[in-house]
């Protein structure tokens, strides 16, 4: 018998009030592992996407910066 099994058989064995809480669980460990993956791949986006940019020697007046509104 696995692990999952296990798991599976110790929750059928528990109370329906204590199941919803295990089942609660479950979805807050999804959420966090979902959380961590999508801070990690918006960090490695912008490392990515600035990577090199130190290196640039493009410099910019105060007049480049400035946005126009028509």
């Amino acid at each position: 018998m696995g692990l999952g099994d296990k798991i599976v058989e110790k929750i059928k064995s528990l109370p329906k009030e204590k199941q919803a809480e295990v089942f609660d669980f479950i979805n807050f460990i999804e959420i966090k592992i979902k959380e961590r993956e999508n801070r990690e791949w918006s960090k490695f986006a912008l490392e990515s996407a600035m990577r090199g940019i130190e290196d640039e020697e493009t410099f910019y007046t105060l007049n480049d910066l400035k946005e126009t509104f028509l």
